[in-house]
């Protein structure tokens, strides 16, 4: 699909997107909105990942943790619209967690859907645990690591540690949840460990998403996203916050018809169910039995007046 067919409700309001004017995290790529919005804590990053593959220009993506595709799909889509060449293999189980649910075959065949109509060519699935297919990758081999599986401090570290090898230099590490400190999560115990001025920055909404440099950083855009001051990285902050806010609103216009179509589906069920009630009740009350047992039910009735 071309850019110009692309979709993309989000308005760019006052930016001049046709002039260098434009502050550099506010490229055209972060108006643009996803293909897909399946169910996701994620939505809100949706403008950044298509900012960051503008910026970073990834040929090669892992993610740790896809669940129903929202992420996958973000990055793939800004991809395909930017020609690039990307490749994402997104791992995951498929089952659930305790922290995301636990769930059957319909959601990993909700996303193969989607890869086989619109990204046969550019997503792979590999199902199982993270640390069965860690041996698929050479280390130094991709630009992009995403890490979204298990929560958990323990989880999180062991990821990172056993994962961190496969990023070459120049790279980007994504952590997602940084900003959950109930529950069990403990992302943020890893972030703050691994956080440091000039090569790390912090999104606060959308529970939060990390994002941390591996070695030197050649893009200018994406230096100066780790270099931003404190002013800086405020209007940064409230920029995605307010672009986030728009994908969410999209993403629940998208799931209107849904919902008005199962709640009319609910609705004709009970209309069937009551029909077929009413049928039967028509074929007890018409039938020879009930005209028979008729004074029975008279004699019933006199007697519970008399009470």
């Amino acid at each position: 699909m071309e850019q110009g067919d692309m979709k993309s409700s989000v308005d760019v309001g006052s930016v001049d997107l046709e002039h260098a004017s434009a502050p550099f995290w506010l490229r055209p790529t972060a108006y643009w909105a996803p293909a897909h919005f399946p169910i996701s804590a994620w939505t809100t990053h949706g403008a950044f990942a298509a900012w960051l593959i503008d910026v970073l220009r990834p040929q090669r993506i892992v993610e740790l943790g896809t669940h129903y595709g929202y992420s996958c799909f973000a990055f793939a889509e800004a991809a395909k619209r930017l020609g690039l060449t990307t490749t994402i293999d997104a791992l995951d189980s498929w089952e659930g967690d305790d922290h995301a649910g636990h769930y059957g075959q319909e959601v990993y065949d909700s996303v193969d859907a989607v890869v086989r109509q619109d990204y046969p060519d550019r997503v792979r699935l590999v199902r199982g645990l993270f640390a069965q297919s860690r041996h698929l990758f050479d280390e130094a081999s991709i630009d992009l690591l995403h890490v979204d599986g298990r929560h958990g401090y323990e989880d999180v570290v062991a990821d990172y540690e056993e994962w961190r090898a496969v990023v070459r230099e120049g790279g980007v590490i994504l952590f997602h949840d940084i900003a959950e400190h109930d529950n069990g999560f403990g992302v943020w115990r890893l972030w703050e460990q691994l956080a440091e001025p000039g090569r790390s920055f912090a999104f606060e909404h959308g529970h939060g998403l990390g994002v941390l440099a591996v070695g030197e950083i050649a893009d200018p855009s994406l230096r100066a996203l780790f270099e931003a001051d404190n002013v800086t990285a405020s209007r940064i902050r409230a920029d995605y916050e307010r672009l986030g806010a728009r994908l969410a609103r999209q993403e629940w216009l998208e799931s209107v018809p849904a919902d008005a179509e199962r709640a009319w589906a609910e609705v004709r069920r009970r209309a069937v169910h009551e029909d077929e009630l009413q049928a039967r009740i028509d074929a007890i009350t018409g039938s020879t039995s009930w005209r028979l047992t008729s004074p029975v039910r008279g004699v019933g009735r006199l007697v519970r007046r008399a009470r």
